[in-house]
């Protein structure tokens, strides 16, 4: 997974912010409160979004109304699986990540394998990393 550029991350972030279908306007508004960004840059990285699988959009009048396709934990996964891939050592690399944890990610990484092993299983995790 690519990480986003920054302007298409200022518009996922805040339209996962919102949990709300927005108009390239209202990004825009939103936007030029810190920055100046033109709504046709915005659009058409909206649109690039779209295309990339991001943002799902439906016509409301003339404006296109759009909203995430994917939740931000699902983009916070995909960045830490590549790094993980991309590791020659994955044990170390894991180590290194537990090591610089906070007490409460680690609780909160507790929690989550032992939601994991409720449910049974980890969804083909294992055949990424070619164990059986």
């Amino acid at each position: 997974m690519r990480r986003l550029g920054d302007l298409e991350a200022e518009i996922m972030d805040r339209l996962w912010r919102w949990g709300r279908p927005a108009t390239v306007r209202e990004v825009v508004d939103d936007i030029n409160r810190a920055r100046p960004v033109a709504y046709t840059t915005v659009m058409t990285v909206a649109d690039i979004l779209y295309r990339k699988g991001w943002l799902r959009r439906e016509k409301s009048g003339r404006a296109w109304m759009y909203e995430p396709e994917r939740s931000r934990e699902d983009y916070t996964a995909g960045l830490m699986r590549d790094a993980l891939v991309s590791a020659e050592d994955r044990p170390a690399a894991l180590l290194r990540f537990v090591e610089h944890m906070s007490d409460e990610d680690m609780r909160a990484l507790d929690a989550a394998l032992r939601t994991v092993d409720r449910q049974g299983g980890r969804d083909g995790a294992r055949d990424d990393q070619g164990a059986s």
